[in-house]
């Protein structure tokens, strides 16, 4: 830091070029650091809400079905069920975080629930696919989404939301 004398305003201090130029420096390399640091946090927790919500849904799912199968009536929920908050879950299902929704669709082909089709991705962010005349019953409840997720596969490869 340089000190230089003005006659009327005293002792004044300053920064020289080369000590701002260095400070500069430093902030951009702790960006460049930091920034990449904080996009792959982001999709971590993305990753972790969508398996959160998926845990969460099929776990009531499987408690719809066992209390249902208890009372004589083994099936499970129908669309208009699930969506009603206090029937299946407690709460309202959270948005996808890969597209923002949290409505869901009912997909009626078992081939298409198998494959876990994604489609009307900016209407819908949740898929479910349930036949109570099958025998056993069968229900599927995915994401709609094909981003990629921060869970590998055996390959090392990244597995997309509609996977999971």
């Amino acid at each position: 830091m340089i000190q230089t004398r003005s006659p009327r305003l005293g002792l004044r201090r300053a920064f020289t070029l080369i000590e701002l130029v260095a400070v500069m420096v430093v902030l951009a390399v702790l960006a460049g650091v930091a920034i990449p640091k904080y996009f792959d946090y982001a999709d971590r927790a993305k990753t972790s809400s969508v398996q959160g919500t998926l845990g969460a849904v099929r776990t009531a799912l499987a408690n719809f079905y066992t209390e249902a199968a208890v009372a004589g009536d083994a099936a499970y929920p129908t669309l208009a069920e699930i969506r009603t908050v206090g029937t299946v879950m407690q709460e309202a299902i959270p948005a996808n975080p890969y597209n923002n929704l949290s409505t869901i669709q009912r997909i009626t082909v078992l081939a298409d629930a198998q494959n876990r089709a994604v489609s009307n991705t900016t209407q819908f962010g949740w898929n479910y696919y349930f036949d109570n005349n099958a025998n056993p019953p069968v229900t599927i409840f995915w994401a709609n989404s094909t981003d990629q997720t921060t869970v590998l596969n055996a390959n090392g490869q990244p597995i997309r939301a509609n996977r999971l």
